[in-house]
């Protein structure tokens, strides 16, 4: 039966959606995120992914709000949306080329630097059960494996430039409510301070003191070189240049990066940085921002590529892979800087043992007949937070639609960040009900157009309030 399902969500009958939000495009802060929704091949079932950055706003500029994709291309293309001329375009010399060089093309082409692209890499191309779309280079609609079923469609990007803001809003109205809410935006503690200062990274040292900073593929729950890894190490070693910020955004907590080899790019954040790094047993700051630039590059969801070689690092350790599968790779073993890297670029190309990566953790270790060294939940690895450290936020994984994810019902929230209150990450009385009312409010979120990040600062009558003021109710 899964293997039926599987066919049917690489087919041309399977449907890729972009969707942008109620708010997206408008003067919201942080209004710009768009989803991506399909039939996920990582999970076998309802498949959605957010990303922010440019990207979402400037595609309902131009006066569309969903673009649904059906069937299958006989060659690659791209859609390009240019103004008010739509046209699938020819994409045979781009395809097998990587994100970044991708983008620069197709921006190239449109003939306006201002062109926003999103696109696929090799992984895409390849169908890895987690590819993923990068919109700006960097920018990530990461989970669930939606870049693979682009790749299935020979659809290499999307390309849009809107001639006019076509997004029509009560603007002087809510004017009023966004400087408001950008004011308790900057005054809070989270998206005001910590985010903007060190990222998403902020959280490393955070989660791993609390005890549920998952390490070697979830044996520990402690990282002991944390703080070689961590958000502020990431400030030490001089790694980091600057932060930067999506359309409309006041937090500003993207991360501007740069290598003592001369890469550059965005990131690591903090699943990331975790993935490839407690997950993986490896303290090389280095070696895990390069894993993350190879990720954007050709197309990878970071969570489930480190937690892929953390499970396959364990089933390597306890015999349940032999030397002679990885081809005179280097040996999976926790700790190994070369090896998040090596196999990192091989999943993405299907290539020798990355072939077996690329089906992702919990196929991986069903293959070798240990499941049970998969950490996931409907076959999506599990993030940064061990839910046996937080109770709550472990309901959320059981619970979510889309499996072991973090952001359907982020409990950390309550359970270690005390927003909006307090609670006892170990208990479990009452975590339903939390459980359920976060996950409603991501799904009100994600649905307006705006970053989740907000919640941290505003709460349900804030968000009433500005689609409210948007749409003059």
């Amino acid at each position: 039966m899964m293997r039926l399902i599987q066919k049917l969500i690489l087919s041309p009958e399977n449907k890729l959606i972009y969707a942008t939000g109620l708010l997206t495009g408008t003067a919201a802060s942080t209004g710009g995120r768009y989803m991506v929704v399909t039939k996920g091949p990582l999970t076998g079932t309802i498949a959605s992914s957010n990303s922010g950055g440019f990207f979402g706003a400037e595609l309902r500029f131009s006066g569309n709000d969903i673009i649904i994709f059906e069937g299958k291309a006989s060659h690659p293309v791209y859609l390009s949306i240019m103004g008010d001329k739509v046209e699938l375009k020819d994409a045979s010399e781009i395809w097998g080329k990587p994100v970044y060089e991708t983008t620069d093309l197709l921006i190239e082409a449109a003939g306006n630097k201002n062109a926003r692209v999103s696109c696929i890499g090799p992984a895409g191309e390849k169908l890895v059960k987690f590819a993923s779309i990068m919109n700006e280079k960097d920018r990530a609609a990461g989970r669930t494996g939606v870049g693979a079923v682009m790749g299935s469609k020979n659809l290499k990007a999307v390309v849009v430039k809107a001639d006019e803001k076509q997004v029509e809003y009560f603007k002087d109205e809510m004017m009023k409510v966004v400087k408001k809410q950008t004011k308790i935006l900057k005054e809070d503690g989270v998206t005001g301070e910590g985010l903007p200062a060190l990222g998403t990274k902020v959280l490393d040292n955070i989660i791993n003191s609390t005890g549920a900073y998952p390490t070697k593929n979830f044996q520990f729950a402690i990282f002991e070189d944390v703080d070689e890894v961590s958000g502020e190490a990431l400030v030490e070693k001089g790694y980091l240049q600057s932060n930067t910020g999506c359309y409309g955004c006041p937090i500003r907590c993207a991360r501007k990066t740069k290598l003592p080899n001369g890469r550059s790019g965005e990131g690591p954040e903090y699943e990331t940085g975790w993935a490839f790094g407690a997950d993986c047993g490896v303290n090389d700051l280095n070696a895990i921002s390069e894993a993350n630039f190879i990720c954007n590059d050709l197309g990878l969801d970071t969570i489930t590529a480190g937690a892929t070689i953390a499970c396959a690092m364990e089933l390597y350790e306890k015999g349940y892979i032999d030397k002679d599968e990885l081809e005179n790779g280097p040996e999976l073993k926790f700790g190994s800087s070369e090896s998040i890297i090596y196999y990192t670029e091989k999943m993405a190309y299907r290539e020798g043992f990355g072939d077996q990566l690329a089906e992702g953790s919990y196929r991986l270790a069903d293959s070798k007949g240990h499941p049970e060294l998969s950490m996931s939940v409907k076959k999506q690895e599990l993030p940064a937070y061990d839910p046996r450290g937080v109770q709550g936020h472990g309901l959320n994984y059981v619970t979510s639609n889309r499996g072991g994810c973090h952001v359907r019902g982020y409990m950390i929230s309550p359970e270690v960040l005390g927003v909006p209150e307090k609670l006892d990450p170990q208990e479990l009385e009452g975590k339903p009900k939390w459980v359920m009312t976060f996950q409603d409010l991501t799904a009100i979120i994600d649905s307006i157009g705006m970053c989740l990040f907000t919640s941290f600062a505003l709460g349900l009558d804030d968000y009433r309030e500005i689609v409210n003021a948007g749409n003059s109710v």
